[in-house]
């Protein structure tokens, strides 16, 4: 069992998101695994449009 300091805290472990229509999505965080690497990733800035929804 991982430790609770590992556990990504974007998704709390489950390593999918969900958005407010009940679309699920990987975890761009911890990329599905539900733990947070012990290196900083680099935050990226995404494209979204007015409802806040990412642009492909």
């Amino acid at each position: 069992m991982p430790k609770r300091d590992n556990i990504c805290r974007a998704c709390e472990g489950a390593g999918i998101l969900s958005d407010d229509e009940g679309w699920q999505y990987q975890c761009s965080v911890c990329h599905g695994d539900g733990l947070h690497s012990s290196k900083e990733t680099e935050a990226r800035v995404m494209n979204v449009d007015e409802n806040n929804r990412l642009l492909d």
